[in-house]
């Protein structure tokens, strides 16, 4: 997980390096036909049955949003330092828990609202509105971690009729499809002996952090594994030093630390589940059976769909959660849809 969260520093590094001479538009368009490149050889494998799906304007839908999210934070990234950049964009779990209370009338408990509330107030002190501290391109950020929390909510309106398999597909077709459209109007001839290395770079990088992420899925919990996402700040800070000479000021830092801090505290909360279904201190299960260990469960899985891979900068497919348990064999299958698109 952690060297997945370095390949996809240093893929947004490389596409932070390159929207000196290349359009942001073009660059988005050169990641995503990497992915594209990897559907390709999905369908070969498994057939066309892939494309088929429950939601096909949900999935088409999804795609856009994807397009929009990836577009604004490649062009934000061109102005604001790296380390901010990714700082603001950790607020994106926080908007899906709103989003979801709203849409989705999902339960939100008064300390899962307290801590949305706190982690927003840390991206102000990041951001600092009206002290013109921070670049305007900031405010990009801020949609384009709107727009991946959308992503968000429609991931968990599909995931109970398609496949992580449909979802992907679908994004990769979509995306690159409406990048398509306008680089005509942007295309730059990528230097052969700079741009276009680093283009490659970018998309390879991309794909060895993603394919990273979901082989440590698949070893570890995402609980375990969701406090290792906030490395990208680190490594984000790292790359901007010393590729850019860029350091993140000490408010930044403050208000990097509150938002991380109450995202681990929702992370946390999410693992115990609701209130009198929690597992015992030290592990074990539950204190009841049956229904008990049911609701036990699905607060453990909405921890899942609630602080999936988090960070806007990474996007990520990530396979169906299984938690087996209770009286015979329940279990309960979620698909969480993430798409890397930076």
């Amino acid at each position: 997980m952690a060297l997945g969260m370095f390949l996809f520093s240093a893929g947004d590094t490389i596409a932070k390096l390159l929207t000196e001479t290349v359009h942001p538009v073009q660059v988005v368009w050169s990641r995503q036909l990497g992915l594209l490149l990897g559907v390709a050889v999905l369908l070969l494998m498994r057939g066309p049955g892939i494309l088929k799906s429950a939601n096909p304007r949900l999935q088409i839908g999804r795609g856009v949003l994807a397009v929009c999210s990836a577009t604004l934070f490649i062009v934000a990234i061109g102005y604001v330092p790296l380390a901010d950049a990714v700082a603001v964009t950790f607020v994106a779990p926080f908007l899906v828990t709103v989003m979801g209370a709203l849409i989705l009338r999902e339960r939100v408990g008064p300390r899962r609202w307290a801590a949305v509330g706190v982690g927003f107030i840390g991206m102000l002190i990041v951001i600092r509105p009206g002290m013109g501290v921070v670049h305007p391109a900031m405010l990009l950020i801020m949609a384009a971690a709107f727009f991946f929390a959308m992503r968000q909510i429609l991931s968990r309106m599909l995931s109970g009729g398609d496949r992580i398999e449909t979802t992907v597909a679908y994004t990769a077709i979509t995306s690159s499809a409406i990048l398509t459209l306008p680089l005509p109007f942007f295309w730059q001839t990528p230097d052969m002996t700079r741009d276009l290395p680093l283009l490659i770079a970018c998309a390879l990088l991309a794909a060895g952090g993603e394919v990273l992420v979901i082989k440590s899925l698949e070893l570890a919990q995402a609980v375990v594994l969701a406090p290792v996402h906030y490395t990208l700040l680190i490594w984000g800070t790292a790359y901007g030093w010393l590729i850019f000479g860029e350091f993140p000021d000490i408010w930044t830092w403050v208000g990097a630390g509150i938002i991380m801090a109450t995202g681990l505290y929702v992370v946390r909360r999410e693992r115990l589940g609701p209130p009198g279904c929690r597992a015992p201190i030290g592990g074990g299960s539950p204190p009841h059976p049956g229904v008990f260990w049911t609701k036990w469960n699905l607060g453990r899985l909405e921890m899942l769909r609630q602080f999936q891979p988090l960070a806007l900068v990474v996007g990520l497919d990530v396979d169906a959660v299984k938690l087996r348990g209770g009286l015979g064999h329940m279990l309960i299958d979620q698909t969480a849809h993430d798409l890397p698109m930076f």
